[in-house]
């Protein structure tokens, strides 16, 4: 397989991951465990690419920017597949809330 295709899977299944953890612990913001992680899927891969990107710049990054397999590639692919996971489902989650009018000033 692909050393790229293993990353972007890391990627999206760390995303689902950091969607669903987002969305235990801003139970508001929550899109049930389905909407979680779907967009915490979308997040993964989002998250994964811009990490990728700016890691391309910097030297102890060219691994995982080249689509190496190493030890920190992996790391830095499940941490910014979580983290975007994360982020998109708390967006997602936000503009659902507005959207719904649960969210008054």
């Amino acid at each position: 397989m692909n050393a790229t295709i293993i990353n972007l899977i890391i990627q999206l299944v760390s995303g689902a991951v950091g969607g669903n953890i987002a969305g235990g612990l801003m139970k508001s913001l929550s899109l049930g465990p389905v909407g979680n992680s779907i967009a915490g899927i979308v997040g993964g891969g989002l998250g994964g690419q811009i990490l990728s990107m700016l890691m391309q710049g910097g030297g102890a990054g060219a691994g995982a920017a080249a689509g190496g397999l190493d030890i920190g590639s992996i790391v830095a692919q499940i941490a910014g597949g979580g983290v975007g996971g994360g982020v998109v489902m708390a967006i997602v989650g936000l503009i659902r809330q507005m959207m719904s009018g649960e969210a008054r000033s």
